[in-house]
Parts: structure tokens; sequence; C-alpha cells
């Protein structure tokens, strides 16, 4: 590349690197995001649109965020101490990739997670020049827990990330192979993802407290609040303010931290509203998907479901796009993966057209 001083001084793993882009264009219908569907109530856009109009915007926002880390607390059942805010979960992987990414004196820590999981841990640790082991779920989509311990104690003490419920599965993982792991890998930091943990049967809070290796993050972009950006880290008070040093100057503006804290007390109802509306859509939409020849469903503790299909999952997909109609697909990755797709719930009307469209798909494969 010419007229190009900086190449050199670009990190060699860009090398091998994409940018994280969604599927461009225009579609009718958007199932590939795991957003909520539009169920807000009037008088709750009304009340967010009263809060925002009173932001200043000419001033810089509270650098600690301190009413939103009690708003968070109280929603989550911890101390403020123990919360840490960032932009969605991404930032928050990404302060914990920096502070605990590479031991004084010693090689970089170790990344292990599993796989197909969510892409961002793999993609962050690599940029940040860490190893990253990705180990492949059983055959039912949960923990394999031997050859997850097995991962732990051959490789360097780092950072194991679970995402539980799991995307793009959908499954919430075996407690107690979660346990099993946690007490065999004491030297390293287990990150639990649950970012849909509000649409599944339980949580795993309880993991928090039982294991002072053990952090939780949450995010408000799962429940219909996506373009708040808000996300949390739930941890030990003494961990929280290490990472701290690592967070951004005022990385949460002023209208987020605003409206999240009123998400957050005065809308939780809203929130628990949108979720029992999605688990019944998603029960409705599971059970149409399985009457489909041909189509097998996992099943879901998240707003979304992982199907297999017997014809090339890229076809399915091709012809869904070409519908207007966008879902994800994993064909790219290949092996088992291939024939696996995954579906947000949306509304009613939104699930109907996507079932017509995949029936019309699967016919023109076929």
């Amino acid at each position: 590349m010419k007229n190009a001083p900086w190449l050199p001084l670009l990190r060699a793993e860009l090398d091998e690197q994409s940018a994280y882009l969604p599927e461009s264009g225009n579609f009718r219908i958007h199932l590939d995001a795991n957003e909520a569907p539009p169920l807000l109530s009037d008088k709750a856009r009304a009340r967010l649109a009263e809060v925002a109009s009173q932001t200043a915007w000419e001033r810089y926002p509270d650098p600690t965020a301190a009413r939103l880390r009690e708003a968070i607390a109280t929603y989550s059942g911890v101390t403020p101490s123990e919360v840490l805010v960032g932009v969605g979960s991404d930032e928050l992987i990404t302060i914990l990739l920096t502070a605990l990414g590479e031991a004084k004196g010693r090689s970089p820590r170790s990344v292990v997670t599993t796989t197909p999981s969510f892409v961002m841990y793999r993609m962050s640790s690599r940029l940040r020049g860490l190893p990253v082991l990705e180990v492949p779920l059983d055959a039912s989509w949960d923990i394999p827990e031997k050859s997850l311990l097995a991962a732990t104690q051959n490789t360097h003490p780092g950072i194991l990330f679970l995402a539980s419920p799991n995307n793009p599965t959908g499954t919430l993982f075996s407690l107690h192979r979660l346990r099993s792991v946690i007490e065999a890998a004491p030297e390293w930091l287990v990150v639990i993802d649950e970012a849909y943990i509000d649409y599944a049967e339980l949580n795993q809070l309880e993991l928090l407290r039982e294991y002072p290796n053990v952090v939780i993050l949450r995010t408000l972009s799962k429940v219909g609040f996506a373009s708040l950006r808000l996300g949390w880290l739930l941890g030990p008070s003494g961990l929280v303010r290490e990472l701290d040093k690592v967070r951004l100057p005022y990385n949460i503006n002023g209208l987020s931290q605003k409206l999240g804290q009123v998400v957050l007390t005065e809308l939780a109802a809203e929130i628990r509203q949108t979720c029992e509306c999605v688990r019944v859509e998603r029960t409705r939409l599971a059970q149409a998907l399985a009457k489909i020849p041909g189509v097998s469903v996992t099943p879901s503790q998240a707003n979304f479901i992982w199907f297999r299909t017997e014809v090339p999952a890229e076809k399915v997909f091709d012809s869904l796009k070409n519908q207007g109609v966008l879902v994800r697909s994993f064909h790219g990755r290949g092996g088992r993966l291939a024939h696996q797709l995954r579906v947000t719930v949306g509304t009613p009307d939104e699930d109907l057209e996507f079932l017509d469209a995949l029936g019309r798909a699967l016919s023109e494969a076929a």
C-alpha cells in the first residue's frame, strides 16, 4: 500500500481480523440481532422523552455514574461497589482483557471460551495479542466439562468466558457443570455472560456469592433498550476497583445514565412485561418450527431460537434474504454449524411472515 507510513505501526493481529459489521441491506423483517420487539408502552416512551428533555447538553456526565450504579445494584441484588458500568457488554469484555491480559514479567494470559459462542470473546482477545482456545460445546450444546477442564489445566491461567444462556444456541448451561469448572479452575477469572438471563428460568447470581473468581455480565440491550448501549459487570468490590482504573473517563454518556436509571427503577415492570411476552411468543414460534419437516429446534432460554435444517443453512439464509427476511446463519464456520440458523423472536406478525418465508425457502432448496 503506497503512501501509508502508518502501516508498519499497526498490530500484526489486525491482518487476521475483519470489522464487526452486521448484514447490510434493506429488509422488511429484521430477526438477526436479538433485539426485543417494540413492546414499550406509550406512557413509558413519554416518560423517557420527558427525562431526555432535561439533559444538560453542555455538561459532562457523572464520571462515576453513581446513580445509575445504585439503580443497577438494587435491580441486581448487589451493592453499588460491586457494579462496573460499560458501553454494552462489549466494553466490559475489553476492560477485563486489558486489565488481566498480561501477568507482570510473564507471558500473556490465556483466554478460554466455548464454541459456538459470542464472537467478541475471540475477536477482542486476539486484537490484544492474547492466545484464545475455543472448546466445542457437546452434542446438546452444553458445557463439555472434561474438555473445558483440560483446557484450563493445560494453559496459562487467565480468563474463561462462558455465556449462559449461550449465544447462538440459546442454552442455559448446566449449573453443576458450571460449578465443577469453577471449582477446578481457582486461578482463572470465570466470566459468566448473562446477556439473555431475563428470558431464562433462573440466573447464576449465586455463583458470584459462592466463588471469589466469578464475575457476571448483564445488559439492557436484549430487553428493549439496545439503543442505550448499557451493560454492567457484577463482581467483588476489590476487583471492580481495579477494573475501574481501565475504564475510560465519562464512558457512559449523560443521556444513557439518566434513561438507564429510569428504566431500571420506574420502568422495571415494563422489562418484565416485555420478557414475558417474548417468552410466550418464543414457545409458539418454537412449536411452529418443530412442526416443519426437516427442521429441528434446540430448546431456548433466550430471546431467539437455534434451529437446524436438513438442507444447507446457506441456501435457506439466502432465500430468506431474497424474501426480505433477515436471520443469522452460521454456515461459514462449517462442520455441524453448516445447517444451523438463529432467529430472533419478533412480534407475532413478524414471526408468521418468517415462518411463511422459511417454508418457501425450504421448498426451493429441496
